[in-house]
């Protein structure tokens, strides 16, 4: 199971993007949980972004919600980390 690690900029988007839609916030968790088991899971849609966002992912959760990722892997371990860099819609995150 890989360690989600939220930055401060996707946790102030998190709350700013489901302030006023708590059933948001329920699919934004479930699709985090998922990601933790199998980040590549068909259902999420997880692909490789290009040009400025390079090497970060994205997926969604729904049909206008995007989580922006990176992949981080510790050499000494070998574990894998998924940093949580932004959440929002698509014209928001891209």
């Amino acid at each position: 199971m890989r360690e989600l690690i939220p930055t401060p900029r996707f946790e102030r988007a998190l709350r700013k993007f489901t302030r006023r839609d708590a059933q948001l916030r329920e699919r934004v968790q479930k699709t985090l949980e998922q990601m933790q088991e199998k980040v590549f899971a068909t259902n999420l849609g997880t692909h490789k972004l290009s040009g400025s966002l390079d090497g970060i992912y994205a997926c969604t959760c729904g049909y206008d919600c995007r989580v922006l990722f990176s992949i981080q892997k510790d050499l000494t371990t070998e574990s894998e980390s998924i940093v949580l860099l932004d959440v929002g819609n698509h014209n928001d995150v891209y």
